[in-house]
């Protein structure tokens, strides 16, 4: 098709199913980890100039019911593509999963992503192997995950699952019929922190950025909650001012988030912060000084044990010894004097 966003939607089951077998139905949502998609677009700008895509596995989780996969983790795997035909290192898939799955026992094979938007017969070929019994996701359907690579491009990602066609054996191998199905990247606050000190690269000649300090990173935090509340405020002022169209759904939203918010005066959050900022102070002091303390005590200890009490009762010992010997000069002395 001439628009790569028409898709050809076909109800399932559409091929014969092994007799004794019933698969499962397909997800109906896929999450894709940040990690996973930085793999991949390490992987795009290692591959070779004539390579114009790179294919691999992806491993995740999935859900009891299937409806819904994970996308965690991904490893590279070879392959040569031509116009003709395409070679791919199965042998080295196979014991890169074997591997993998034994590092990480409780993720599962989901399916194989590609950095290219285009669906061929080639991919039909991969996508039957990765579904197919024994060593693919089978009774689950493998999903197929496309990553845009374009430079000066958003990246895009879609994800796939795809139905058996054919009229023979021989034609259903190289032939599937790629069903689009919904997609989210889910991450963390951890992560989102991470994704947004990446993000301030961008703008940057030399594509580097420094880590933030605590403080920095808290005034960041505050200036973007300050943006998104005059935001809030300027559409507010241009709802009353009816130079907006109203949105019940974007009102109730605003009056639920505004209804968790503690009604607390000002004074009182000055207050409570001034106060936690002593208390932090005297922790700090109370911590350096028992620091110090515990430095001047084993100071002490190892002076002790460095000079020893041997110098010092050895002086004892030899003015004792002076002392004994002006004593007996005394009683000679005096001895003498009696005669």
């Amino acid at each position: 098709m001439a628009d790569t966003d028409s898709f050809l939607h076909l109800a399932r089951p559409l091929g014969p199913a092994v007799v004794g077998a019933q698969p499962t139905t397909a997800p109906l949502n896929v999450v894709i980890q940040p990690s996973a998609i930085f793999s991949i677009l390490d992987h795009s700008l290692r591959r070779n100039a004539d390579q114009e895509r790179v294919i691999g596995t992806l491993l995740g989780t999935r859900s009891e019911d299937g409806t819904e996969v994970e996308i965690r983790n991904c490893f590279a795997v070879g392959h040569t593509e031509t116009q003709d035909q395409v070679e791919v290192d199965m042998e080295y898939q196979k014991q890169m999963l074997a591997l993998h799955l034994r590092a990480n026992p409780r993720e599962v094979l989901i399916g194989w992503y590609a950095t290219s938007s285009e669906l061929n017969t080639f991919s039909a070929l991969i996508q039957n192997f990765y579904g197919s019994q024994g060593d693919g996701t089978w009774p689950h359907p493998a999903v197929h995950l496309t990553i845009s690579t374009d430079p000066g491009q958003d990246i895009e990602a879609r994800t796939y699952i795809s139905a058996p066609v054919g009229v023979t054996a021989e034609r259903a191998a190289d032939s599937a019929a790629f069903i689009p199905v919904p997609n989210e990247i889910r991450y963390g606050d951890a992560e989102k922190s991470g994704l947004e000190l990446i993000s301030g690269a961008k703008d940057r000649e030399d594509r580097t950025t420094g880590v933030l300090t605590d403080i920095e990173s808290l005034e960041r935090a505050i200036e973007e909650v300050l943006a998104m509340l005059e935001r809030v405020s300027n559409y507010v002022n241009s709802v009353l001012d009816e130079e907006s169209p109203p949105s019940s759904a974007l009102g109730q939203f605003l009056m639920n988030a505004l209804a968790l918010a503690p009604k607390v005066d000002a004074s009182d959050v000055e207050r409570d912060f001034n106060n936690h900022i002593q208390d932090v102070l005297v922790i700090s002091y109370l911590a350096n000084t028992i620091r110090t303390q515990i430095d001047l005590s084993n100071r002490l200890a190892t002076a002790a044990l460095t000079t020893g009490p041997a110098d010092g009762l050895g002086g004892n010992a030899e003015g004792g010894q002076r002392g004994g010997r002006d004593q007996r000069k005394g009683r000679g002395q005096q001895n003498r004097e009696r005669e």
